[in-house]
C-alpha cells in the first residue's frame, strides 16, 4: 500500500493542545471490528463495553525528562547504549562537539550513525537520572505548542518504568475510578513495558510503505502477564491492548514472557496472533500508528471512523479522545 492511502484532512483546531480534566472525561468512539458500526460515549464508561474475563494489557513505561536544551543545542535522548552513551536526535550536534548543561552535565557527540541519529556520551559527577530530573524537559510532540504546566499529565497514572521519550497516550485516560469499575465488572489488567522512542513516531518518508524501516525499541513482557494472557485465552476472554505500543509488544512476543528489542511494523494484511481488541487515540495522517489501526480494523473502516470523529468534533492526537475497537 501507499503512504498516501493513510492520509486524511484534519482541521487544525481539533489537535488537542492540553489534556482534558479529569482524565477519564475524554470522549470514546466504540467501533465494531466486524461491521465497522460505531457508537459514542465517554471513557469513564469504558467498562460497559467490556466483558468479565477480558484482559487489558497496558504499557507501564514512563516518560522521563529526555529533552536537554541550551541556547543553540537541543538533544532528545532515545535509548541508552551503555558506558554513558545514548542514541539521540537533536539540533547542532556535529561530531566531536562538547556541550555543557548548567555545569551539571557534559555531552560529547562521539558518532553520527547511519540513519543520521547521534551517539552521545554523557558525564556528570552525580546520578545521571537525578540530574535529568533537575535540568531536563518533558519531550512533547511537535504539534503541541502550548506549555504543559504539570508534566505528570504526560504520563499514565500507572507509569512505572522510566525510559520513554514519548507517552503511550492511549493509557492517559485511565483513572482510579475507571480501574474500580473494571474490577467490579471482572475485567483483569496486566502490564508490559515498551520504551517509546523514535520507532513509534518516525515519519514514513517512502511512498511504498513496505520500504519503511522501523527503529528498534526495548520491551519486556513479564511472566505474570504471559500467564494472564494464557488464562484469558483459555476461558474465551479477549486480550485488549491499551495502545499501539502494547499491541506491538504483544505481537512481537506472541504473548510469551521475555525481553528484547522489536522493530515490528504492523500494516494491513498482518494476521494478529494475540490481540483481540484495541484501545487507541486518533493518530497523525500517514503515520505508522494509523497503519497499525488500519491493520486491526481494516483500511476503509479506519478512515470512516476517523471521518466520523472529525464530524463529531473529537479531539485528536496525544491529548485527544479515545477509540475502542472490539
Amino acid at each position: 500500500m501507499k503512504k498516501s492511502d493513510f492520509y486524511y484532512e484534519l482541521p487544525e483546531e481539533l489537535i488537542a493542545q492540553t489534556p482534558i480534566e479529569p482524565r477519564d472525561s475524554s470522549r470514546l468512539l466504540i467501533t465494531c471490528r466486524e461491521t465497522g458500526a460505531t457508537n459514542h460515549d465517554y471513557f469513564y464508561n469504558i467498562a460497559d463495553f467490556l466483558n468479565a474475563g477480558d484482559l487489558l494489557v497496558m504499557n507501564d513505561s514512563k516518560v522521563f525528562p529526555a529533552r536537554l536544551l541550551t541556547d543553540d543545542v537541543e538533544i532528545l535522548l532515545l535509548e541508552p547504549k551503555g558506558g554513558g552513551c545514548w542514541e539521540c536526535i537533536g539540533r547542532n550536534l556535529k561530531k566531536g562537539r562538547i556541550i555543557s548543561f548548567e555545569d551539571k552535565l557534559t555531552a560529547k557527540v562521539v558518532e553520527i550513525l547511519s540513519d543520521g541519529n547521534r551517539l552521545v556520551k554523557f558525564s556528570c559527577s552525580g546520578d545521571f537520572y537525578t540530574i535529568l530530573d533537575e535540568i531536563g524537559h518533558t519531550p512533547l510532540p511537535h504539534y503541541i505548542t502550548e506549555r504543559l504546566d504539570d508534566s505528570a499529565r504526560y504520563n499514565t497514572i500507572y507509569a512505572n518504568e522510566a525510559g520513554s521519550a514519548a507517552a503511550p497516550t492511549a493509557g492517559l485516560h485511565f483513572t482510579g475510578r475507571v480501574f474500580e469499575r473494571l474490577a467490579d465488572k471482572g475485567v483483569e489488567t496486566a502490564y508490559v513495558t515498551l520504551h517509546v522512542g523514535l520507532g513509534t513516531f518516525r515519519p514514513v518518508k517512502c511512498e511504498d510503505i513496505s520500504e519503511h524501516k522501523m527503529h528498534y525499541e526495548r520491551y519486556l513482557l513479564p511472566e505474570e502477564t504471559a500467564e494472564k494472557i494464557a488464562r484469558c485465552k483459555e476461558r474465551g476472554g479477549r486480550v485488549i491492548a491499551v495502545g499501539t505500543t502494547s499491541c506491538r509488544t504483544l505481537e512481537a512476543s506472541c504473548g510469551l514472557a521475555g525481553s528484547g528489542s522489536t522493530g515490528i511494523f504492523i500494516t494491513p494484511g498482518y494476521k494478529f496472533k494475540v490481540t483481540d481488541g484495541l484501545i487507541t487515540n486518533f493518530h497523525l495522517p500517514e503515520s505508522t500508528l494509523i497503519m497499525l489501526v488500519s491493520a486491526f480494523l481494516g483500511h476503509e473502516r479506519t478512515l470512516a471512523a476517523y471521518e466520523e470523529a472529525i464530524r463529531e468534533r473529537y479531539r485528536f492526537f496525544s491529548f485527544g479522545d479515545s477509540m475502542i475497537i472490539l
